[in-house]
């Protein structure tokens, strides 16, 4: 398959899980696009809990949304055919084309005769995306060289080589074992898979990368394929990592002089990247935790989004972090609520059709007036808003599969500017507004509008907030990316390769 302007389809895979592919990816996708390209991201099978709502109201990996944002284009199903979102350590839902099709055991999903209708799936959804753009830039997902699930596989190599894609191995040098990983994995790919390799990304380098270039030359002889650049560890460019929190962020703690934070970490924690913008926030502390007297120590506490609201407050409930946010509410601690954060803020949860959990039902922490009852469909919308009746404009986004209702008189936090025929499942409103230090809502995202941060830090802080506006700072990031990989990568080899 090859692409309509002539150059073929590149995709980025990996010797292992969070080697760094993501960002790479999203880092070529801008480097395209500043070079006059309509490039695309495409990755076939996500398994995430962190996701996206498209204009379209479809859920996808919220990776491949910041790819697309790194193209300048909205982001689409066809990006992210099909998403796994775990459930428990055994079960996941699946998510295709957008769509919730039900809940699936590990065995169910990888064992039943469906995966070949899920690559035709697959492959349907590369082509249209490949007819309407070029490059189309693809990432694998985990490792490649699973050998016992290789005869499943419609995400690494299989749909590298449908694709044609010249396809290049990352590898992460700082968790160490390089050569092992990178000489392992060529050695037990095909002949057909290893001439897809087109060259081996060395990424998170420390120090100057001068003292690996014999070891690159190595690298070279014993895997026969080009390394096409070192890039170093950086620690200044903010890109919205797929799935996974920085050890740095769950060991840091209170931090006198800040605004100090704390996000419960939630074993099934979902669309972290909801705190990725206040974490840059010079007024700021945050930090993610379980411990009961690091989370009541901070002037502000999150409860996030989950993908098991139950199970994750019935677990905060064993761990004496329920208790712990307790104190803290009576000692005027601010406490809010995103998602499942604002579920369990509530008096009640109900399961009765067992969406998410086989226990029906649960008390919640009471903190606001409100009942959540489950359902099978879910929500999934980018939305507009204004935060407590503010002039800001503000975006996020809604994925959840529950309804929660005032018992007590409404008082909504936010107020939809984006449908004036009644909203989703007519609501003209979200959330829940008991006081500034108290308050719960549905919207990923909301942390990402500037009037909502300072109000949320005006109790603590007289500090000034950031003059740019979140759009701006992420496409800085973006463009700092793709000179880091111009600098570091030979591009040039890379486009000769995409021409031939």
């Amino acid at each position: 398959m090859q692409n309509k302007e002539g150059l073929r389809s590149i995709m980025f895979v990996g010797t292992g899980s969070d080697v760094g592919k993501s960002v790479i990816t999203a880092g070529f996708c801008r480097i395209f696009r500043q070079d006059g390209y309509t490039p695309a991201p495409f990755k076939a099978q996500n398994m995430s809990l962190n996701s996206y709502a498209t204009p379209e109201g479809l859920e996808i990996g919220r990776a491949q949304a910041v790819q697309a944002e790194a193209c300048g284009i909205p982001c689409h199903t066809d990006m992210n055919p099909v998403l796994l979102k775990p459930t428990t350590d055994k079960s996941a839902q699946l998510v295709l084309h957008g769509k919730p099709t039900g809940n699936f055991s590990a065995a169910e999903y990888f064992l039943s005769g469906s995966r070949e209708a899920l690559f035709t799936e697959v492959k349907q959804a590369y082509r249209r995306l490949a007819a309407r753009h070029s490059p189309v830039v693809m990432e694998g997902a985990g490792s490649i060289s699973e050998l016992n699930l290789k005869h499943l596989d419609i995400t690494n190599m299989r749909m590298a080589m449908e694709a044609g894609a010249a396809t290049y191995l990352i590898a992460d040098i700082d968790r160490g074992g390089v050569f092992g990983s990178c000489y392992g994995t060529m050695a037990l790919l095909t002949a057909d898979e290893r001439d897809c390799i087109k060259g081996i990304i060395i990424n998170k380098f420390r120090g100057d990368a001068r003292l690996f270039e014999e070891g690159r030359t190595m690298l070279e002889k014993i895997c026969r394929v080009p390394v096409i650049g070192v890039v170093p560890f950086f620690r200044d460019i903010f890109i919205e990592e797929e799935d996974a929190i920085g050890r740095q962020q769950k060991s840091k703690g209170f931090l006198t002089g800040k605004v100090n934070i704390a996000v419960v970490l939630l074993h099934r924690l979902s669309n972290f990247t909801d705190f990725h913008y206040l974490e840059q926030d010079h007024r700021v502390n945050l930090y993610y935790s379980h411990e009961p007297r690091e989370i009541e120590k901070a002037d502000i506490i999150i409860l996030p989004g989950s993908k098991n609201t139950i199970e994750d407050l019935s677990a905060l409930y064993d761990g004496g972090v329920v208790a712990a946010i307790h104190r803290a509410h009576a000692s005027r601690k601010t406490i809010i609520g995103i998602c499942g954060g604002y579920q369990m803020m509530g008096l009640q949860i109900n399961d009765p059709e067992q969406v998410e959990s086989k226990t029906g039902a649960i008390a919640g922490l009471g903190l606001l007036p409100v009942s959540t009852t489950m359902q099978a469909n879910k929500t999934t919308r980018q939305r507009k808003f204004r935060f407590r009746n503010g002039t800001d404009i503000c975006e996020g986004y809604e994925i959840h599969m529950g309804e929660t209702n005032a018992l007590e008189k409404e008082c909504p936090l936010n107020r939809f500017v984006d449908d004036h025929n009644g909203g989703h499942n007519g609501r003209l409103a979200d959330g829940y507004f008991l006081n500034e230090r108290c308050w719960g809502t549905y919207l990923h995202g909301i942390l990402d509008n500037p009037a909502v941060v300072d109000a949320l830090l005006a109790p603590y802080t007289s500090l000034p907030g950031k003059a740019k506006d979140h759009r701006q700072f992420k496409e800085e990031q973006y463009d700092k990316l793709a000179a880091l990989l111009r600098q570091h990568l030979d591009i040039q080899s890379i486009y000769q390769t995409l021409q031939s």
